[in-house]
């Protein structure tokens, strides 16, 4: 490959991520991405992933909305889940797949170890593994049981990774604050980070 090759091919690349990014701020911009927008981006990914570019961001984000599409639907989570992600790319170019540190996140210290057969698990934001519906069929392999909100019977509640500071202004907030009450109520629910949810799972 010659050097104009190169030069031109990241030019392409470099044009792909900024019409990704605004693309991003303009789906978001009234805080909800609905079931056309997302197939309207879901188009877009596929005639841009076609090139040779072989952008990660891109082809991670085609196998997310791929995965939401497949029943047709893209239901509540999915939708809250997509509009986290696109945020994301949205903000500042080296936030993208940067892992969040935030310290005020209400994580459970120290860290528990995780028994997972017969144990509820509840993902809430937006995951670095992969799709929400990804990480609850690994929570099924290893014979957790799958919760569908907040309870007192709840046994952990994970974090996904790109979950900032900013979570009590998410959609997700609400289930963080729930899990908190019943936490410092003395019930024995478990508020955890994606990471340590995959470590414990010996998934990654």
């Amino acid at each position: 490959m010659d050097i104009f090759t190169k030069f031109n091919r990241k030019n392409i690349q470099d044009r792909q991520v900024d019409t990704l990014i605004g693309l991003s701020k303009g789906l978001t911009a009234d805080g909800a991405v609905n079931q056309a927008e997302a197939e309207f981006l879901f188009s877009w990914l596929i005639q841009n992933t076609q090139t040779e570019s072989n952008n990660p961001i891109f082809e991670n984000l085609l196998l997310k909305i791929t995965d939401m599409l497949e029943d047709g639907v893209l239901d509540s989570d999915e939708s809250a889940e997509l509009l986290s992600t696109l945020r994301t790319l949205a903000g500042e170019k080296s936030e993208i797949g940067e892992l969040s540190k935030s310290s005020s996140l209400p994580i459970n210290e120290p860290l528990p170890d995780i028994t997972f057969a017969n144990k509820s698990f509840l993902f809430t934001g937006t995951c670095a593994y992969g799709t929400r519906k990804q990480c609850q069929a690994v929570v099924e392999s290893l014979g957790g049981i799958l919760a569908s909100s907040v309870t007192r019977d709840l046994d952990y509640l994970v974090l996904g990774t790109y979950v900032t500071d900013s979570w009590a202004h998410e959609s997700f907030g609400r289930k963080i604050e729930k899990a908190m009450d019943y936490r410092g109520k003395g019930l024995p629910l478990f508020i955890i980070t994606e990471d340590h949810w995959a470590t414990q799972g010996k998934i990654l």
